[in-house]
């Protein structure tokens, strides 16, 4: 399968540069996966899909305001730095740029409450960067951090809240699992009032979720690594969800990944942790996952492959040409789609 058979036309003023007001106001196209059906509704109709003995399945993960700007304490320079991973105690893989200007042992001012030094530039350019915070780390970091925000967002986020889900709990992430960001608490107690279990797993969503596939053939791809975090109480609802003939409906690709990979790894889901780089496209079986709630997502990306993988190419495609041409919101601020 060619990378390019995932393309599709998407005019520039269907990518939605800010969220909604309501975040459950957002459009819902439901597709089936089985039929190729199509209906449009809206998120809060969601609900009506949703049966006593499902179990959704959430990520909790929480964003970091991981963009931060660091004046160079000997030129003046500003260097804008992304924190990727922790490597120690305040110690971050970091994205830096310019990188000429953030060379091994050049100290950076970040606020009055933080500094930093490179420690080493690694193979692949990323910076290995050292802090000095007085204080808390992660308190200074919410102080000056903005939110990494993909690059196809070019408005500016007046409220830092609205890139992150409101279950959101587990800091670690460079962005957003963003089909949550249309749950509202009103929504959530409402399903779990209709007698579905609300489960949380926690993946730490890298950027390289928005990395593209540069090769023609799909199958050559490399995935990103990204953290997974799994309960006991989450396991064994998932678990007693499929015995018992409900369904597992995941929220969001990031959901799906840590379902999947934990269940291609034990046979079934159990408390863990670990680190997966499962790659899913057409022609993968799917282990635990029985619906999906997504969002819209760029030509030719490993989500797109994903969302295929689970509803089938052609009716992916078709729903796709569908939201465009009926002016859907795309992407991360975007409306969403249910798939069942």
């Amino acid at each position: 399968m060619k990378t390019s058979d995932f393309f599709y036309d998407l005019p520039e003023e269907l990518i939605a540069q800010t969220p909604l007001e309501k975040r459950d106001n957002s459009r819902l196209l439901v597709l089936g996966k089985n039929t190729g059906d199509i209906s449009h509704k809206h998120f809060f109709d969601v609900l009506e899909y949703l049966k006593e003995g499902d179990c959704l399945v959430l990520n909790n993960t929480r964003v970091l305001p991981a963009r931060i700007f660091g004046i160079r304490e000997d030129t003046g320079a500003v260097v804008e730095f992304v924190l990727l991973k922790q490597k120690g105690t305040n110690i971050w893989e970091c994205l830096a740029g310019p990188g000429k200007k953030a060379k091994t042992d050049y100290n950076f001012k970040f606020s009055d409450r933080m500094k930093g030094t490179v420690r080493e530039v690694l193979a692949d350019g990323n910076r290995i960067v050292e802090f000095f915070p007085d204080g808390e780390f992660f308190e200074c970091l919410d102080e000056i951090g903005q939110m990494p925000l993909p690059p196809y967002i070019k408005e500016k986020l007046e409220d830092k809240e609205r890139y992150q889900t409101v279950y959101s709990e587990v800091l670690g992430s460079a962005a957003a699992p963003t089909a949550g960001l249309h749950f509202t608490d009103n929504i959530l107690q409402k399903v779990r009032d209709k007698g579905v279990n609300i489960v949380f797993v926690t993946l730490h969503v890298g950027l390289g979720t928005f990395r593209p596939v540069k090769v023609d053939d799909v199958t050559e791809h490399k995935m990103h690594t990204e953290q997974y975090f799994v309960s006991k109480e989450t396991a064994d609802l998932i678990n007693s969800t499929k015995k018992n003939g409900g369904r597992v409906i995941c929220v969001g690709t990031t959901s799906c990944r840590t379902v999947e990979s934990v269940a291609q790894k034990y046979g079934d889901i159990k408390e863990c942790s670990g680190d997966t780089d499962i790659f899913i496209y057409p022609g993968y079986k799917f282990k635990c996952m029985d619906g999906l709630i997504t969002n819209f997502h760029l030509p030719e990306s490993t989500l797109i492959m994903l969302v295929s993988a689970f509803a089938g190419y052609e009716n992916v495609m078709r729903a796709y040409k569908n939201a465009v041409d009926e002016k859907y919101r795309f992407f991360s601020f975007g409306d969403a789609m249910l798939i069942l």
